[in-house]
């Protein structure tokens, strides 16, 4: 038997680049019990599928082992925190080392102040060991377990930096750039704190969805008494008692009362939704108008919010297939910058005379230009400024930014991304294949008419009750008492569903000969046929409304370039009845499950990229075996499962949504891996070359990763 796997998430801290991320995702993979690991930078969490059992102790060691830590604050003492951290740091890099600005430029000019060279070498030292020591830390970290990060960079050009104010002053004849140092790292610490504020901007949406979460329940006991608990303490079966204007605590049923809850968190809509007897409600959502008593049908991590929450979460974290490029390439770039770092240093100590002509005529035109012709400062004039212009940062961020944002958007949009993958498929889908019953129409169908006699009809209803089919529903709210329970029961997915009833054997279910049904079905009308015994005995017929959005949606997603399709298991007039209505040319009627895969293999087959949208268990296969699946929330569990985005509530629309997030999403994604590829391509030729100056290089490479992260919250706006 398959073991259990259980699905953990927690914070880790120190982590400062897409390196750090990696070596604690390949840590989390090497624990026994562990099958996957995805760390994620943007969020600073990891998340795991394990082996039930594994204790949490077992995590946290391979955590700090690689010298990284896990917190379990909460989020918002921990962000206070860090902010208070970040800032102290920086206003005293910036204290010191703006005077020390001022004072390189004076000197500079020519006039040489007495000490100066012993303010840079104090100055530096406090700027870069204590305000900076947290990269210092995280340097130490990835050197002493074998990898390379950011910090190092940094470590290796402020350090570099520092030391020339000693050699100086110990008489070596080399140009200081003392100064540089605490300028690299100031501005390295401000580039940190505009980064950590605005990612943590990017990933609100989860926050805000933790705070619709109420943090009691008011629970009726059965005498009557009221009593005020936490929602930790709320059991399955609990009646709650919920006023207006209080949060629904927990998933449940309305047993009895009347009102209308705001459910905008999980659809998007800002209308309220008039609920009564028997209604489900979803915990977080706002209960508007009136008092009513909820029975709790799903507590703790069951309820729909939590789910959302971990969703989104998820697909937060995971990792989409062009950010492998973006990981192979940062893997190495430290290592390979630092020797050609290294190597520009070296060949321009050997070379300093040979190519000072061209430095002289650069100078021209280039004002910052270093003036030094000595080749011990020309050397490490090149090596600082190389290892300073380069970082990946950016490049790391490029894609975990983007996600994080776009995967909020998808969120406020009432979608939820249960595969990342699928932000970067949906981009390129160019057929969606729609189910009818639930997603095209609204799913909740009435019957119209029937001609059985009472007996039959009695044997119907029990029979249909024990489906999970939507026409099920309206043909069992037919009969109000309770008429027993069918024996021998046999549902056939796209068939219909047969039984026994007083001895007799009753089948309920798709027709043998849609003709006699004519009138109905050109009318887009279902009908249901009924035989006893192999006998028709009558019809019902079922009027299912179109969604308000779908006419719309469709209309749309031709002007996206995208053709829509239906794919349903009605009678072919029934099916190209509703078609007319909504717009749909290509249809395929009275399909069964295993032809709705089918019909996705085939558009697949031509090269397509292919969506599907459903909402039952026959659409389980074809949701699955699609480019994209899209499952219609309010539907049966298994096509739930098998979806690659859930629409929480609502119809086409929202795949319309869905597919206009994914393009501009992607689209945020190539152009932040383009400018962080470009960036580094022309600008460390330049350094190398020794045509820009350490300062520039730092300035240049803290811009390029907040410049990445500002480009990134495009991803989450309409």
């Amino acid at each position: 038997m398959e073991e259990t796997k259980e699905k953990r998430s927690f914070r880790v801290t120190g982590m400062t680049c897409a390196t750090c991320a990696r070596t604690v995702e390949r840590a989390l993979k090497k624990v026994k019990g562990v099958d996957f690991a995805a760390v994620n930078l943007a969020t600073e969490t990891a998340f795991v599928i394990l082996d039930e059992g594994v204790p949490q102790e077992v995590l946290e060691e391979a955590v700090k082992n690689v010298g990284y830590g896990v917190s379990y604050e909460r989020e918002e003492d921990l962000e206070a925190r860090r902010y208070r951290e970040a800032k102290g740091n920086l206003i005293l890099a910036w204290c010191i080392t703006l005077p020390l600005m001022v004072f390189m430029f004076i000197h500079m000019a020519g006039r040489h102040l007495p000490g100066f060279l012993w303010m840079e070498i104090v100055g530096g030292a406090v700027v870069i060991f204590i305000a900076g020591r947290k990269g210092i830390n995280g340097a130490w970290i990835a050197l002493t377990h074998g990898h390379t990060n950011m910090d190092v960079l940094i470590l290796f050009g402020s350090v570099a930096s520092w030391l020339t104010a000693i050699l100086a002053l110990s008489g070596i004849n080399v140009a200081s750039f003392g100064t540089i140092g605490a300028m690299i790292v100031a501005l390295h610490l401000t580039g940190r704190f505009i980064e950590s504020h605005l990612r943590d901007k990017a990933s609100k949406e989860i926050k805000s969805l933790l705070r619709l979460q109420a943090k009691e329940a008011r629970v009726l006991r059965e005498n009557g008494d009221e009593i005020t608990i936490p929602l930790e303490a709320v059991k399955e079966g609990d009646v709650l008692l919920v006023k207006p204007g209080e949060r629904i605590p927990a998933d449940g049923a309305v047993e009895s009362g009347r009102t209308s809850v705001d459910e905008s968190m999980i659809s998007g809509e800002s209308l309220p939704v008039s609920k009564t007897e028997g209604d489900a409600v979803v915990g977080g959502s706002l209960n508007l108008t009136g008092l009513i008593r909820v029975k709790v049908t799903k507590v703790g991590a069951d309820t729909f919010l939590s789910q959302m929450i971990s969703l989104i979460q998820e697909a937060q974290g995971a990792k989409i297939p062009i950010q492998a490029l973006a990981d192979r390439v940062t893997n190495v770039f430290v290592p390979v910058v630092i020797a050609l770092a290294l190597a520009s240093g070296v060949s321009w100590y050997l070379n300093a005379e040979k190519w000072a002509s061209f430095l002289d005529w650069a100078g021209g035109f280039l004002p910052w230009i270093a003036d030094v012709r000595d080749p011990l400062s020309l050397g490490v004039f090149a090596f600082v400024t190389t290892v300073v212009i380069a970082c990946p940062c950016a490049l790391g961020l490029a894609t975990p930014m983007a996600l994080v944002a776009g995967t909020g958007a998808a969120s406020r949009a009432g979608l939820i991304i249960r595969n990342a993958e699928a932000i970067q498929t949906s981009k390129d889908v160019s057929t969606i294949i729609m189910d009818k019953t639930g997603t095209i129409t609204e799913g909740k169908p009435s019957v119209v008419e029937h001609n059985l006699d009472a007996e039959s009809l009695e044997a119907v209803v029990a029979i249909e009750r024990k489906s999970n089919h939507p026409l099920a529903k309206a043909i069992s709210a037919l009969l109000d008492e309770d008429i027993g329970e069918p024996e021998e029961l046999e549902e056939t997915s796209g068939e219909g569903i047969k039984g026994r009833w007083k001895g007799k054997e009753y089948f309920v279910g798709r027709p043998s000969d849609p003709k006699p049904y004519f009138d109905f079905l050109s009318e887009g009308m279902s009908v249901v046929e009924v035989r006893r015994d192999g006998v028709i005995l009558g019809y019902i017929s079922v009027a299912d409304s179109i969604r308000e959005d779908s006419a719309g949606a469709i209309a749309r997603l031709k002007e996206m370039g995208i053709t829509p399709v239906m794919a349903t298991g009605d009678d072919e007039r029934t099916a190209m009845a509703v078609a007319r209505r909504v717009g749909i040319d290509e249809v395929f009627a009275g399909v069964r499950p295993q032809d709705k895969l089918d019909i996705v293999r085939r558009y697949q087959a031509q090269g397509r990229k292919v969506m599907m949208v459903g909402d039952g268990a026959n659409d389980a296969a074809a949701l699955k075996g699609a480019d994209v699946g899209v499952a219609i929330g309010s539907g049966m569990d298994l096509a739930i499962d098998s979806a690659d985005v859930i629409i929480a509530k609502g119809g086409i629309s929202k795949v319309v949504d869905a597919i206009a997030i994914s393009r501009r999403t992607f689209s945020v994604v190539k152009q932040n891996l383009f400018w962080a590829f470009a960036y580094n391509v022309i600008a460390i030729p330049l350094a190398m070359a020794a045509l820009l100056h350490p300062a520039i290089a730092e300035g240049a490479m803290a811009a390029s990763s907040i410049s990445v992260v500002l480009n990134s919250t495009r991803a989450g706006k309409p």
